[in-house]
């Protein structure tokens, strides 16, 4: 578990993990593409759901800015498979089972959840500019609406 917290000008913190194909990604590799990196609780429950199709609804939008979208769970790679099989998610799910990147960004920590204190994922999001840099930072992000505000915030809306 982590308090810390990662602020724009921040050089991301360079990760390879596998994907749901069972491929490794190395973030530093994607150095020259801007990337939105997502960090959620669990593949297949309502709320990961929702926000992994309203990623999956809104991509056009993001790689024809050539932004290219990560999401990052503790699940294991098959679950992820699944997960991308059932809602035909066509964007990079990557499996951080040992929750190392997750304490890395300061996402892994406490939370509120249904009134009590749990530790676990907190849903957050990263906009990494071109050259590895944080350019944005969301902690405790909503599942539902974030998308949208994401979308506006980066200017792809118009």
């Amino acid at each position: 578990m982590t308090d810390a917290r990662l602020a724009p000008g921040d050089l991301a913190p360079d990760f390879t993990l596998l994907d749901q194909n069972g491929d490794p990604v190395t973030l530093s590799e994607l150095r020259g593409s801007k990337v939105v990196l997502y960090f959620y609780p669990e593949a297949m429950t309502p709320g990961c759901t929702t926000e992994a199709c309203d990623f999956r609804d809104n991509l056009n939008s993001f790689a024809s800015a050539g932004i290219r979208v990560l999401g990052v769970s503790k699940d294991d790679v098959a679950k992820l498979a699944a997960f991308a099989e059932r809602d035909r998610l066509t964007y990079t799910l990557l499996s951080d089972a040992d929750l190392a990147v997750q304490q890395a960004y300061g996402v892994w920590g406490e939370k509120s959840l249904y009134g009590k204190i749990v530790v676990g994922s907190i849903r957050s999001t990263f906009v990494i500019a071109e050259d590895g840099r944080i350019e944005r930072a969301f902690y405790n992000v909503k599942a539902t609406g974030h998308v949208a505000r994401l979308r506006r915030d980066l200017g792809l809306d118009g």
